[in-house]
């Protein structure tokens, strides 16, 4: 995603952590804790029905240093605080690169956010700036960097958001999956997403190649989170039935990869789709087309729902350039806060 800057058997047990309680890298008993209440979000019981409508949620990507009127259309139960990256120098992170973690403006904006009762996740990398892992000189530099920004936010649940040349750098793939575990045995409790590039054939090998590094470092993966965007010039259907397909071939990708369910598999997935207009001249993601993928994630029990962003769901005004409408508004018509109600069904 857009930043703020201008098969393998030894899989199964991990997968099935998030879900059952099985620890990863063991004989595939069930012999961790069972998930506590704030867990339920990304780590149901595979018994949840795949057709209940309130088992999906929706958890948007939003602006962590800028507020926008439309960040609360259509109550999210969870925020995706975009991004933290390295401050470009060292093993430092900030909020965009940019901005202390410290900082009261984000800490209020935070507090505002949750105030009714809606959980934040710390998303770390995206597609600009230099992600830790490429930054951080070990992996307990990485840990502790990782725990700082999820303290300032007062979240344990953590997003990886590797794309470009991040998922290609096997090593720093590997430091994050160090770092994560290390993370997770200090931290019992946190939740961890990957999100991952896909096309309408599933993830890449460099995307399992990722999950393969989780499972050797024995990392519990609540959620994989597939951006259904950025497809390629060859694409040029219908937006709404690529999300669909895509995720369809994912969901046949985790079944054989992590050996387990359908529901499983389909609860432990999360679809993010960029709305109205893309950088990607073919691709514009309708309103039509959030309701199609909203009904489809209910029907499968998918856990949940997102886009980028929230600062983005108001249409563009009158004298809007083209790259307005891929920061600051969608590109098409709606009313503001739209694509949150869609998406929130």
């Amino acid at each position: 995603m857009r930043s703020f800057l201008t098969a393998t058997a030894g899989l199964t047990c991990m997968f099935a952590l998030a879900i059952t309680g099985c620890s990863a890298g063991s004989d595939g008993t069930a012999d961790a804790a069972p998930p506590t209440p704030s867990q339920t979000e990304a780590s149901p019981s595979p018994s949840a029905s795949p057709s209940a409508s309130s088992s999906t949620s929706y958890a948007p990507y939003v602006s962590a240093v800028e507020a926008s009127d439309n960040d609360s259309a259509g109550s999210p139960a969870t925020y995706n605080l975009a991004f933290v990256i390295s401050d470009g120098s060292d093993c430092t992170p900030k909020w965009n690169g940019t901005t202390a973690l410290s900082d009261s403006a984000v800490k209020s904006r935070i507090s505002r956010l949750t105030q009714d009762g809606a959980t934040v996740r710390v998303s770390f990398g995206g597609a600009s700036g230099k992600e830790l892992a490429a930054s951080c000189d070990s992996a307990s530099d990485l840990a502790e960097a990782y725990g700082k920004a999820l303290d300032a936010a007062g979240s344990a649940q953590a997003d990886f958001d590797v794309e470009g040349d991040a998922l290609t750098d096997s090593d720093s793939v590997d430091l994050r999956s160090e770092a994560i575990a290390l993370l997770q045995k200090e931290r019992s409790d946190l939740e961890v997403s990957f999100t991952l590039p896909v096309m309408p054939s599933g993830l890449d090998d460099d995307s399992v190649a990722l999950l393969e590094s989780a499972n050797e470092h024995d990392v519990q993966v609540s959620t994989v989170n597939i951006m259904t965007m950025n497809y390629g010039e060859s694409y040029d259907g219908d937006m709404g039935d690529y999300a669909v397909t895509s995720a369809k071939a994912v969901h046949s990708q985790l079944k054989e990869i992590f050996g387990t369910s359908d529901a499983t598999a389909w609860k432990a997935m999360a679809l993010t789709s960029m709305l109205g207009t893309n950088d990607v001249d073919n691709e514009t993601f309708t309103l039509d087309d959030a309701a199609q993928v909203r009904e489809f994630a209910e029907e499968k029990g998918i856990g949940w729902v997102s886009m980028w962003a929230t600062f983005r769901d108001q249409e563009c005004g009158d004298d809007a350039s083209s790259d307005d409408a891929l920061t600051n508004c969608s590109g098409v018509d709606q009313e503001d806060g739209a694509f949150a109600e869609a998406f929130s069904g």
